[in-house]
């Protein structure tokens, strides 16, 4: 019989759990006839025995607690840094999720301004899961570029058409899942560098405002800082966002990638008094939005709400989801169709994504991801004649401009990124998102935490990484041989048959 060396850990919590007790006799012996100062010790072992007690004969809720004491609070200590360990010391540079230290490393090394090159080739698989970019025989000189322009809502000829002039955008993330100097530190680096960023279903964007950035106000199904009580929208507080100069589009979020058939959530214990206040809500539970928007229970209803919210904002009007059911969308887009009426634009978020709070059903196993789901509803929306009517963004895990070029060949006319802006301002990928208790004040809102995000110097890494993305897509597109982004095509990618 194979034999192996085993810890017989009852029997170790046995021995441990009497020589507490013994220690305890043994200093205070010691201390009684040798010398006062082993009371010390006396103290602190009879503390120890104390809460050993409380463990082993009170408490009841810890199974492991109550059958060997203060070992199991060791094993649990042990676990509670598993996650510390893994990170730093035994996983390798390419295996950590979601992203692993590559990835990260080629995001701080852009927001730092350092050289972000690699050495002796690349550590990815090269595999049959491997979509690559095709590379020209004849570059062009980056001299011949032509600038990037994609406006939105010039389709319906309105007065108040937004422009971008670059093909990447800080997607949602709302005060509230993010820290109120996480949110000012990305909206000061999208105004040096002149790119809209999202305000997620915050409420009321009181500290996006504050750094004059262009935004793009979104509104998810429980409508905050737009609602009446009973969840449906208020024209009037809408109306009022829509007039502010630094808003410049909304966004009507039917889904979201991290969670998609089901509405945000914001735990309890991120709750601040201000953030009650902006959004509406109450301190003391969670916020758990409704999976839908009260108006949206069919394509019709949802077309009716899209025409609405384009009339009282006079702002382009966009949607984003998380594709599930084709049948679905086609049916919505085929309403759009004979309807005449359709979004200024269409986000597609990959199930891929995801920054704030989820369950993990929902993260795991419930959506499309993005790369799957570009093709399809680009094919929908050309067979239906809607492709040149509105624009179509990708988001999901889009941090480096390689994934970026792989979104705008499938499809796409433009990309968010959430993680990477988040990355770019200092996230460690602690995974703490949802408990308030981010080491690096990214998504706490405790203000010991907080104290460590410098608004002025973290916005600099901002547009820093900003300057080094649109850097390597002006590479990038050169070594394609091509002029500008609307050249990019499905053409352009090599994607395996099993992929």
């Amino acid at each position: 019989m194979e034999s192996r060396l085993t810890v017989n850990l009852e029997k170790m919590s046995q021995v441990a759990n009497s020589a507490l007790y013994l220690l305890v006799i043994a200093f205070f012996l010691l201390g009684h006839f040798m010398s006062f100062y082993f009371h010390f010790l006396t103290v602190t072992f009879f503390m120890l025995t104390l809460i050993n007690v409380y463990y082993l004969y009170i408490q009841k809720h810890h199974a492991l607690l109550s059958n060997f004491g203060f070992m199991a609070q060791i094993r649990y200590m042990i676990e509670s840094i598993g996650p510390e360990f893994r990170q730093y010391l035994y996983m390798s540079d390419t295996e950590e999720k979601p992203f692993n230290r590559i990835e990260r490393s080629e995001v701080y090394r852009k927001a730092k301004n350092s050289d972000s090159s690699s050495a002796f080739g690349s550590l990815s698989a090269f595999d049959h899961r491997e979509i690559k970019l095709r590379h020209s025989m004849f570059p062009v000189e980056k001299s011949t570029l032509n600038s990037f322009e994609l406006t939105f809502a010039q389709e319906r000829s309105i007065p108040n058409v937004f422009t971008i002039t670059k093909p990447f955008m800080i997607s949602a993330m709302s005060y509230g899942a993010l820290s109120s100097n996480a949110v000012r530190a990305l909206a000061r680096g999208a105004k040096k560098s002149n790119i809209p960023m999202n305000t997620g279903e915050g409420g009321y964007p009181k500290h996006h405002l504050k750094e004059g950035c262009d935004l793009i106000f979104q509104m998810g199904t429980a409508k905050f800082g737009v609602r009446n009580e009973d969840g449906t929208l208020n024209d009037a507080k809408l109306e009022t966002i829509a007039t502010l100069p630094e808003v410049k589009m909304i966004e009507i979020k039917l889904s979201q990638g991290a969670k998609p058939g089901k509405g945000g959530l914001l735990p309890k214990e991120k709750i601040s008094e201000e953030i009650s206040e902006l959004r509406g809500v109450p301190m003391d539970k969670d916020v758990i939005s409704p999976p839908a928007h009260k108006e949206c229970t069919s394509p019709l209803e949802t077309l009716k709400f899209i025409r609405r919210v384009q009339e009282i904002s006079q702002l382009p009007v966009g949607i984003k989801l998380c594709l599930g059911r084709l049948d679905e969308f086609s049916d919505l887009i085929i309403k759009m169709t004979s309807q005449k009426i359709h979004p200024d634009y269409i986000v597609i978020d990959g199930a891929e994504g995801g920054t704030g709070a989820a369950p993990k059903p929902f993260m795991d196993d419930i959506g499309v991801p993005i790369f799957k789901a570009l093709p399809e509803v680009q094919k929908i929306l050309k067979t239906h004649g809607l492709r040149d009517k509105l624009k179509l963004i990708a988001s999901g895990k889009l941090i480096n401009a390689g994934k970026h070029f792989v979104a705008l060949s499938l499809g796409a006319d433009a990309v968010y990124t959430a993680r990477g802006f988040m990355l770019a301002i200092g996230c460690i990928q602690a995974m703490q998102c949802n408990s308030n208790t981010c080491p690096v004040g990214v998504t706490s809102h405790n203000p010991k935490l907080l104290r460590g995000l410098d608004i002025n110097q973290k916005s600099e890494r901002v547009a820093n990484y900003i300057h080094n993305l649109w850097h390597d897509h002006e590479e990038m597109l050169a070594s394609m041989g091509m002029h500008n982004h609307q050249e990019l095509s499905e053409s352009n990618l090599y994607i395996p048959a099993h992929y």
